[in-house]
């Protein structure tokens, strides 16, 4: 394709179809971005407990944890509470709500806002990990609290943003909560209801440890609570998207967790299995905070990240060229420029993108950066920059193709070249295209051919270094964290018909990444080795 065939969306581009993401109980559907391929768009007391049987320890060299620092293998060894999942949704508005931060530091607090049919409800707050495979541990619980409906939101008539103006319903405090994920299950009582709402206990520094962030301002473009998204409103057309979301306000997908549970909790059991030093950040820590990922050993970038803002990704390539590894764990990253603006609850809890109507945002008007796509026109950056891959379509559902099995990622794998993994590239992917701005030496590890309405073309995994030592792995398909949980023959068709096989080779690649990649700058063990004409001819 050519460069302005796909630089962005349009007025005239059709809406994108559905993106699927359901995985196991996590049933939710996501609303694509605008354009397809032809566009190239892009319970327990919680207070500790017994070891619970095993956290697997770290292969090869990760740097050790700092004195004072988060220690996850520690942290891994208490008692999980496998209870932690929402069974009993209830009706649509039983119960949910938001917190009005996105993420704090331990021992801050935070308000949490709640709308709720029943009378009383109880809050659970569950971090998310590996604990002997209960994935979540109970750390604190409230007391019974009144319940309240809350009024119901508006929508700003120029930016189509919803609005709640609910009233604060309590503060929560986390002391002795450790960093890492979170999710807040909501309990109704006297009425049958559970909702989550994330937040993520931030760690105030990086060095020596692999920073897992988490995609807050991708989850909130494609919330549609209220009716209105970044990709529609309720009569379903691009016209009527949101040109501004904001966090002051539920998430509708998998009972309120967003896009946690599918494109991220995958991943983060599987870092906290290894034991490696991890530190915990959202996407808009990385943009506010310049030198939070000072000697950061690794960034994970994980399965839905689109969203970025240009103080991130400045601050993200700044990372890589001290010496810290980027691994980019899903497709389509970095591909929509935003602005985090405040909203009445605090900073940067508004996420604006104007997208093909860029000239009408009055803070582009103001001097500020188009809020559009990176590779398009006024001031195109294409990701390709930082991520060695480009965004090149949607949708597809095509085999894996490993093109260098005896590259290191693929050790222990067992796999073979034109070995084929069904069903892995989806359902948006990513490819090395030199015609972008393309680091280079740039290694491809899968090769894999795809068909994307009626357009052959490839997926690309990928993995180059440069100068600083860093190494920068992609994997050039969404459905990689995915397909970590991946279990059985794939023939119920649940996770995309992702088996088995799926699981066992993105597992362990995924392991030979972050033990690598913990361990220093990747580059200086581990080079990358050109292959690109070898693959493509002639590149």
């Amino acid at each position: 394709m050519d460069q302005e065939h796909i630089a962005g969306d349009g007025e005239g581009a059709g809406r994108r179809r559905f993106l699927a993401i359901a995985t196991g109980a996590a049933t939710a559907a996501g609303l694509g971005a605008v354009a397809g391929c032809a566009s190239g768009d892009g319970g327990g007391d919680g207070q500790g407990g017994n070891p619970a049987g095993g956290t697997e320890a770290a292969a090869g060299k990760p740097s050790a944890a700092k004195p004072g620092a988060f220690d996850v293998k520690a942290e891994n060894a208490r008692s999980g509470h496998p209870d932690w999942p929402v069974t009993k949704a209830g009706p649509a508005r039983a119960i949910e709500g938001f917190a009005d931060r996105v993420s704090v530091l331990p021992g801050e607090s935070f308000g949490l806002y709640v709308s709720t049919t029943a009378p009383r409800f109880t809050v659970s707050a569950y971090r998310m990990g590996w604990y002997g495979g209960a994935r979540a541990r109970l750390v604190w619980r409230s007391e019974a609290l009144p319940g309240v409906r809350q009024p119901e939101h508006t929508v700003d008539s120029g930016t189509r943003m919803v609005r709640t103006r609910w009233a604060r319903t309590t503060s929560i405090d986390t002391k002795d909560w450790p960093e890492g994920c979170y999710l807040l299950r909501l309990d109704a009582q006297g009425g049958e209801g559970q909702r989550f709402v994330p937040v993520t206990v931030r760690s105030a520094a990086t060095t020596g440890r692999t920073v897992v962030v988490n995609a807050v301002a991708t989850w909130q473009a494609y919330n549609r609570w209220g009716g209105y998204g970044s990709y529609d409103g309720p009569s379903g057309g691009y016209a009527a998207r949101s040109l501004s979301v904001t966090f002051d306000r539920p998430y509708q997908y998998d009972d309120g967790a967003g896009l946690f549970l599918v494109y991220e909790a995958p991943l983060i059991a599987l870092a906290e299995r290894l034991g490696i030093p991890l530190a915990f950040a959202t996407t808009t820590d990385v943009a506010r905070e310049r030198r939070l990922l000072e000697g950061a050993s690794a960034v994970l970038s994980l399965g839905h990240d689109e969203y970025w803002s240009p103080e991130q990704r400045a601050h993200v390539t700044a990372a890589r060229d001290a010496g810290t590894n980027i691994a980019i764990l899903g497709a389509n990253c970095c591909f929509r420029r935003i602005r985090l603006e405040a909203s009445e609850l605090g900073p940067d809890r508004t996420v604006v993108c104007y997208k093909s109507s860029y000239d009408q945002d009055p803070g582009f008007k103001r001097g500020h950066p188009a809020t559009g796509d990176f590779r398009s026109a006024p001031g195109a950056d294409p990701e390709s920059s930082l991520l060695g891959v480009i965004y090149d379509g949607y949708p597809v559902d095509a085999p894996y193709v490993v093109t260098n099995p005896g590259h290191w990622l693929f050790e222990g794998t067992g796999a073979k070249a034109g070995d084929r993994f069904e069903h892995l590239v989806g359902v948006e992917y990513d490819k090395v295209d030199t015609g972008f701005p393309t680091p280079r030496p740039i290694e491809i590890l899968a090769h894999s051919p795809v068909v994307c309405e009626g357009r052959p073309s490839h997926q690309d995994t990928a993995y180059y270094t440069v100068p600083s030592g860093a190494g920068v792995f992609a994997t050039g398909t969404m459905r990689w964290v995915e397909a970590l949980d991946a279990k059985g023959d794939g023939r119920g068709g649940a996770n995309h018909g992702l088996d088995a096989r799926c699981g066992a080779l993105t597992t362990r690649v995924t392991e030979n990444l972050l033990r690598v990649f913990a361990a220093g700058p990747a580059g200086r063990t581990h080079p990358a080795q050109d292959n690109v004409t070898a693959v493509y001819g002639g590149s």
